[in-house]
């Protein structure tokens, strides 16, 4: 039934994923406060702060097409309302595929930090933390799914 609970957890998902894609994830600066890292979904950029112009670009796609991924699962679990198990299995690679992200993430920034300022650690910012309010809403979305299905299995044993 799409009006159930679950169904908002589910686009507020898809939304957070959307978040992802849409903000910055990390950034740091170097030691002398002439660098500024920034790490999207699309590309990993080093800016100059005193000319303002893009000193490196690299290329990250895979976080934003992993992201991506992980919204349209979402949303395609969401219209499987009618095949509960589906829906938690689904629910399930979409957890694995955000963990997948994250930990892609987190040697991305890594590796970037190792280069600009190995001494400081830099700061994960909106992007970041919507992957794991997606993931908690993910998780919510898996226990109430599950909740309707043994409600459902009770009720067929009474019978």
């Amino acid at each position: 039934m799409i009006q159930r609970i679950q169904t908002v957890f589910l686009f507020l998902v898809a939304v957070a994923m959307i978040l992802v894609i849409s903000f910055p994830i990390w950034q740091q600066v170097n030691p002398s406060q002439t660098q500024l890292m920034t790490l999207t979904a699309w590309n990993l950029t080093t800016i100059d702060v005193a000319s303002n112009d893009v000193v490196d670009t690299t290329s990250k796609i895979f976080i934003a097409i992993l992201a991506i991924v992980a919204a349209g699962i979402a949303i395609f679990s969401l219209m499987q309302y009618k095949n509960r198990t589906k829906q938690m299995f689904l629910n399930m690679v979409n957890s694995f595929l955000m963990v997948v992200n994250v930990g892609l993430i987190v040697w991305t920034t890594h590796t970037a930090n190792a280069l600009i300022n190995p001494a400081v650690n830099g700061a994960f910012v909106i992007g970041f933390w919507a992957i794991f309010a997606g993931m908690i809403c993910n998780l919510l979305a898996n226990r109430f799914i599950r909740k309707d299905e043994m409600l459902v299995r009770s009720v067929d044993r009474i019978r």
